[in-house]
C-alpha cells in the first residue's frame, strides 16, 4: 500500500538526496538531525545542504530543481567542485521516515551547473525530461557522429587503452608529459585517467599533442607526483581518411564526407565567353 505523505499532523520525515559521481563515489545525505541508513548507504546529516522546491508536471518540459549548501560538508569540498568531480552526477531526492525506514523518490535527475559562491555552492539539477530535448534525427555532417570506440563506432575500447606514467607537468598545469609505449600522436582528441594520486578517478580529454606534451581541458594539479599512474585512451579526429586508413574502420563511418554543403547549394554557373 502506497503511503501518504504528511496526512497528520505529527510525522517522522525527513528529505534524503543522494548523489552519484561518474567516478563511482556515492554520497547520501538528509536534512534530519542524526544519520538515517536504508537502502545500504548511510545519509549524512547535512542540515546546511537544502533542496528547493521540486516541480513536477505532465508536460515535456523538464522539471525544474536545485540544491544549495555550505562548502563545510567532508563530503563536498570547493576543489573537488572546482575539478569537476561533481559534473554530470546522477541525484536523487526523496523522503524517508526516519524512525520506520520507509522512503520514496520524488525526483531523479542529473547535476547540470555548479556554482561556487563564497563559502557555499549551488548546483542545477537537470531532470529525466532533459534527455528528451536531445536531437533523435541524425542530421548530415562531413565528420563521424560516433563517440569513438562507443555505439555505432564498433571499435574495441580496450584495444586502444593503454597504461601509462606522468613524467612532468609542464608551466601551470595545462599540459603532462606521460611516459607509454604507443605514439604520442595517437592521443590527439583522446583520454586520460587518472589512477592515482589527488586527482584519482577524473578524466581529461587530450586536446591537442604538441610534441612530448599533451594538452589537457583542465589544468592539472601541481601536487601530482612524477609516476603516478594513467590510463589512455586514443583519439580520432572522427575524419574518413582517419577512419579508412588507421583504423580500417571506414564501413562503420558515421558521417556524409561528400554530401554537398551549403557553399555548393548557393553556387551558380559562370557565364561563358
Amino acid at each position: 500500500m502506497t503511503r501518504i505523505w504528511f496526512s497528520t499532523e505529527l510525522e517522522t520525515v525527513a528529505t534524503w538526496w543522494r548523489i552519484e559521481r561518474v567516478d563511482g563515489v556515492a554520497l547520501g545525505f538528509t536534512s534530519h538531525d542524526r544519520n538515517v541508513a536504508f537502502g545500504g548507504i548511510t545519509y549524512r546529516t547535512a542540515p546546511g545542504m537544502v533542496p528547493s522546491a521540486i516541480r513536477l508536471t505532465s508536460a515535456l518540459d523538464s522539471d525544474s530543481a536545485e540544491i544549495t549548501g555550505a562548502l563545510s560538508h567532508d563530503s563536498i569540498r570547493d576543489a573537488d567542485l572546482i575539478a569537476g568531480r561533481f559534473d554530470a552526477a546522477r541525484v536523487l531526492v526523496g523522503l524517508v521516515d526516519w524512525q520506520s525506514g520507509e522512503h520514496t523518490t520524488l525526483y531523479a535527475g542529473t547535476i547540470g551547473a555548479v556554482a561556487s559562491e563564497g563559502a557555499g555552492f549551488s548546483a542545477d539539477l537537470l531532470s529525466l525530461k532533459h534527455s528528451l530535448k536531445a536531437d533523435i534525427v541524425p542530421r548530415t555532417s562531413p565528420t563521424c557522429r560516433a563517440k569513438f570506440c562507443g555505439a555505432g563506432c564498433t571499435l574495441s575500447a580496450a584495444r586502444y587503452s593503454h597504461e601509462g606514467e606522468l613524467v612532468a607537468i609542464d608551466g601551470e598545469g595545462a599540459g603532462v608529459r606521460i611516459s607509454t609505449s604507443i605514439p604520442l600522436a595517437n592521443l590527439a582528441y583522446g583520454t586520460l585517467r587518472w589512477l592515482d594520486g589527488p586527482e584519482c578517478g577524473l578524466t581529461r580529454r587530450i586536446e591537442q599533442v604538441d610534441g612530448s606534451l599533451l594538452v589537457l581541458d583542465h589544468p592539472t594539479a601541481m601536487s601530482l607526483t612524477p609516476g603516478t599512474r594513467v590510463r589512455l585512451r586514443e583519439g580520432c579526429d572522427h575524419t574518413l581518411r582517419t577512419c579508412g586508413d588507421r583504423f580500417a574502420n571506414a564501413i562503420n563511418f558515421q558521417g556524409e564526407p561528400f554530401v554537398p554543403g551549403n557553399d555548393f547549394l548557393t553556387s551558380y554557373p559562370a557565364p561563358q565567353g
